[in-house]
């Protein structure tokens, strides 16, 4: 029998409560880009808009906010024309929204390749990741465009210096997505009804977010419930994306630790939830 140290690899169930591998992850980058890879092209294979519908749906949800929120129950929106008002905020949303729940089912979705082959489990929601930055990117620069096209029709807007902070927002949202997608991935091993809920509470969520309205709507017309808006994490990131871009909303520093401090305690919870499940979660899945 060979000594162990004549092995170039160990694989244990034994690891400690917090392990991101970053050189074990980088040894498996091909998979991890072909992992990438398969995501972009299967998501809309078959459909006859294809990528189209990266465009698509921001505009389509932006319109719909623009009529629901702006036009019939005119929610004012300042200097900023609604729907590029918008548009800002379901930018940010959808990152956020699309780390979340393509994380949240990890281990069911994949528990076929995972009984069958040895590779860093992590590597599947970082796989969804950057998958969705790709979107994100896409929709960015159908963001620009609009910016600019309002621009040239008389629009005062123009971002702040708080642009540098660009980078910082799209990592607070993918530590955020991570961090509560691997969560409730664990979870639904145990409990599958949760893949439902979290369906619900997503769309939910984006009203007790800040993306069709203002901050300052709530705390003005609803001060005794507010808070509830306030205090939530991606509330400071939709209004930290509308104030560097648009050049108006809310914005503390305050807020900006408090949610970059959530943001990477719910990452790291999520991945101890997450390494903990991946030892035994084939049994009950």
């Amino acid at each position: 029998m060979k000594d162990n140290k004549d092995w170039l690899y160990e694989i244990t169930p034994t690891r400690s409560l917090i392990q991101l591998n970053f050189p074990e992850i980088w040894r498996y980058r091909d998979l991890l880009i072909l992992f990438v890879k398969r995501n972009i092209i299967t998501v809309y294979k078959q459909t006859i808009l294809g990528p189209l519908w990266y465009f698509i749906q921001p505009m389509f949800t932006a319109i719909t906010f623009t009529l629901v929120f702006n036009n019939i129950a005119k929610i004012p929106t300042g200097d900023v024309p609604p729907f590029l008002f918008n548009l800002v905020g379901i930018t940010a949303w959808n990152y956020f929204s699309q780390c979340f729940t393509g994380t949240s089912n990890t281990f069911r979705a994949n528990a076929g390749i995972f009984g069958k082959v040895y590779f860093p489990r992590v590597i599947m929601p970082l796989s969804n990741v950057i998958t969705n930055l790709f979107k994100f990117g896409i929709q960015i620069g159908v963001l620009i465009i609009v910016y600019f096209y309002v621009r040239m029709n008389g629009a005062d807007v123009s971002p702040n210096s708080n642009l540098f902070l660009f980078p910082v927002y799209v990592l607070m949202m993918a530590l955020l997505g991570l961090g509560l997608g691997m969560i409730i991935s664990a979870l639904t091993t145990k409990y599958r009804d949760l893949t439902v809920l979290v369906g619900f509470a997503t769309s939910l969520l984006v009203y007790f977010s800040a993306v069709p309205y203002p901050l300052s709507e709530v705390s003005e017309k609803m001060p005794d419930w507010a808070w509830l808006v306030k205090y939530n994490p991606l509330t400071q990131i939709i209004e930290g994306f509308r104030y560097m871009i648009l050049d108006m909303g809310i914005f503390s520093w305050l807020g900006f630790f408090y949610t970059l401090t959530i943001s990477v305690i719910l990452f790291l919870f999520g991945l101890i939830i997450f390494n903990r499940t991946e030892k035994n979660f084939i049994d009950t899945v």
